[in-house]
């Protein structure tokens, strides 16, 4: 058998020389595409309005009417789901325990609030009502065996809608969306859903608006549950639609971003991002959005936040920050730091974004992953880092640390005028400001 010689072994040099090349080729172009920050500032912004109030020298001996009852009904506080709010004054740092209950069931999403009682569904799917005075349980009602979603109230009607991901197992399929009685728990009506639903759902007037794993966004009579409408999107809807203006915006887990009209659920826009371009598909929008100033703002898997124009979905900003953003954001214009947008990132670090450009305004250090959504109360922006299961209290304006607990790992916080209600790992806590005794 003739000898390999030096002929053979530069063929094999060549081969190896080709074969490095066309790696390096490959790595370079997947570089050169990969998803870089994104800045369009003027694209359409609504800046916001300053008003001003005229005092009247007019006196009347008649007294103010009570204020009506407080609801907290969704997932992020208002429809747009902003996450922010503000109470009374002093509803701010320090703050000490006046109650807790629970202990038993993760948390992973915060209850809502109609007058005396929060609402709210554990991971093991069983949804409860506790009277805010007292901390006590009123009532418990077990829908299924998982679940990952904040209820929505319907108060005209006495209900508060609740999706489950599984009512027989312990992974997500066979769950149902249902109507519960807000005085008692009872079933008033259930619909299945096939495939799961842990879209934190949304009431406008006497419709509710929800997505399932399939991709199905639905609008439901909130008194009976029959379909109005359905839309397909192009994979699992797992945020809550926000709605301003009659149009409803959400994100898939194709990576795609939406605007569907409330109304009869055309679709107005929808625009992918640019995970794509990595050659290996988009990130996923596991993110409820926020809507203000005339922008959508949504965190996404592949690592960045992104900001598209309301009307017409063209894209406005997007900021890196190095790894997955399951988080919902916070917007609020912030006094000293102007129209910004807060979350964090399983980078650690917890961001406020210039809610126009895009530019990081200051980052925060938390020492572990961050995978819940931040919530703005008096001008104090909270968040719960999974990694180390604590919740922080930031000032919104600088970022300097304000307030600090030894429990959390989501989403931590809602309000009432009076008092703050921290979601930990498995306890609700009210928090009062330190120096008072009670919160009614």
């Amino acid at each position: 058998m003739p000898s390999r010689g030096p002929r053979y072994a530069r063929r094999w040099l060549v081969a190896v020389v080709v074969i490095l090349l066309l790696v390096g080729c490959t790595v370079a172009v997947l570089l050169l595409r990969a998803p870089k920050n994104v800045s369009h500032p003027d694209v359409s912004f609504t800046s916001p309005s300053v008003t001003t109030t005229t005092g009247t020298t007019k006196t009347t001996a008649k007294a103010p009417p009570p204020p009506p009852p407080f609801v907290w009904p969704m997932f992020g506080y208002d429809a747009a789901r902003t996450r922010a709010f503000t109470g009374d004054p002093d509803l701010t740092p320090p703050l000490r325990v006046a109650w807790k209950f629970g202990g038993n069931a993760l948390l992973e999403f915060p209850p809502v609030i109609d007058g005396d009682t929060l609402y709210f569904e554990d991971d093991g799917a069983t949804a409860k009502a506790v009277d805010i005075v007292t901390g006590k349980q009123r009532w418990k009602t077990h829908l299924g065996t998982l679940s990952a979603a904040t209820p929505a109230i319907a108060s005209s009607l006495g209900l508060i809608i609740v999706p489950t991901l599984s009512d027989t197992g312990s992974s997500p399929g066979d769950g149902r969306i249902a109507a519960l009685s807000m005085a008692t728990g009872r079933v008033v009506w259930s619909r299945p859903l096939p495939y799961g639903g842990e879209s934190s759902p949304i009431v406008a007037g006497r419709t509710v608006y929800f997505g399932d794993q399939d991709g199905t966004l639905y609008a439901l009579a909130a008194r009976t549950g029959k379909v109005d409408w359905t839309y397909q999107a192009s994979g699992a809807i797992k945020g809550g639609p926000a709605l301003v203006d009659g149009i409803l915006y959400f994100g898939d887990y194709a990576g795609r971003a939406y605007a569907v009209r409330a109304a009869d659920g055309d679709q107005v826009w929808a625009v992918s991002t640019g995970g794509s371009d990595f050659g290996f598909g988009s990130g996923n929008f596991y993110s409820t959005p926020a809507v203000a100033f005339g922008r959508v703002y949504m965190g996404n898997t592949d690592g960045f936040v992104y900001s598209f124009a309301a009307g017409t979905g063209q894209l406005a900003w997007a900021t890196s920050t190095g790894d997955y953003v399951y988080a919902s954001p916070a917007v609020a214009d912030v006094p000293g730091l102007g129209p910004s947008v807060f979350l964090g990132s399983y980078n650690g670090d917890f961001y406020a974004f210039n809610a126009r450009s895009g530019a990081i305004e200051w980052t925060h250090p938390s020492g572990g992953r961050i995978s819940g959504s931040a919530t703005i109360v008096n001008g104090v922006v909270y968040y719960s880092t999974l990694g180390t299961r604590t919740t922080t209290g930031l000032d919104a304006a600088t970022g300097r640390t304000l307030f600090s607990f030894p429990d959390g790992a989501f989403t931590p916080v809602v309000a009432d005028r009076s008092a703050i209600f921290l979601d930990g790992y498995d306890v609700i806590y009210e928090l009062l400001p330190a120096g008072r005794r009670s919160a009614r």
